[in-house]
């Protein structure tokens, strides 16, 4: 079947079961530590996380820092958790950065839980807490990060399940140590091409090309923005950013002198989710 090229394709019926999987990680833990993309501090968050986790309380990080601008994000962060009443904790993998943080507002947010089973007079245990999120928002290397100095592996949990494995962070969390995969709907094309701009979407389910031009099409909106992608691609300021001037400038050209688009969308769509063309959040604050 031809694949078409003006969508993006998710599989509804993945859903369910993905849903059911994710369901199944957070009836077993105490706080619920969010990834999103900086990127795309409102589109790549779970329109429906409320549903699914109830009162359980949810830390939100902040990943791919060094991809935005740091004045930028800090708005998104002041909006975010008046918006949500979560707390919200910008890091980056690469450098480690605000990692130090994260245990701390985890044991803080565990605590009443702990509290309350305590008064029930079961003994204090170590916070469970679990990592869910979009695919490749960086979950696995944030487990990766956080467990770290840790080689603990405490194994399955009596009266929980024998299949889900925690490693032990410090004395006072136990991390799951598989990441909750958050299912996608396909209800919202515009909020699916931007999650498919920074690779969230399996590359089968669109056309590059499309994408390219969705991106440049977004990117011509904000003059800031366009100008950045005309100075990497060495455009004057007069020329139209489009794939076809991107492709003439860089000469990437087929035998006719034809502009080679397929392999110029995929290099605009590597060059921006590399960070080389510059800093972007994609994403709006609403009035």
């Amino acid at each position: 079947m031809k694949k078409d090229k003006t969508h993006i394709h998710w599989y509804p019926g993945h859903i369910a079961k993905a849903e059911r999987l994710l369901k199944e990680k957070l009836n077993i833990v105490d706080v619920v530590i969010e990834v999103l993309d900086a990127r795309l501090p409102k589109s790549s968050s779970y329109n429906d996380i409320k549903r699914i986790l109830g009162d359980k309380p949810r830390l939100l990080l902040l990943n791919k820092a060094d991809l935005v601008n740091s004045d930028e994000i800090k708005v998104w962060v002041n909006y975010i958790e008046e918006n949500t009443g979560c707390p919200v904790i910008i890091i980056d993998t690469k450098t480690n950065r605000n990692f130090n943080i994260i245990e701390k507002k985890v044991l803080e947010l565990s605590e009443p839980r702990i509290q309350a089973l305590m008064a029930k007079g079961l003994l204090r245990r170590p916070a469970r807490v679990v990592v869910v999120g979009l695919p490749n928002v960086g979950k696995s290397s944030i487990i990766n990060k956080l467990t770290k100095s840790s080689k603990t592996k405490t194994g399955a949990k009596a009266g929980v399940t024998r299949q889900q494995q925690w490693v032990r962070i410090n004395p006072n969390i136990d991390l799951l140590d598989t990441p909750g995969i958050i299912p996608m709907k396909q209800e919202d094309q515009m909020r699916a091409k931007k999650l498919a701009f920074v690779n969230s979407v399996s590359e089968n389910a669109y056309s590059p090309e499309m994408v390219a031009k969705e991106l440049l099409t977004l990117i011509n909106q904000n003059d800031k923005y366009t100008k950045k992608f005309k100075e990497y691609y060495t455009l004057s300021d007069e020329s139209e950013l489009s794939i076809e001037t991107i492709s003439y400038s860089r000469n990437w050209i087929k035998t006719g002198g034809e502009a080679d688009t397929e392999r110029t969308s995929q290099y605009i769509l590597r060059d921006f989710r590399d960070g080389k063309i510059g800093k972007f959040i994609l994403d709006k604050i609403e009035e």
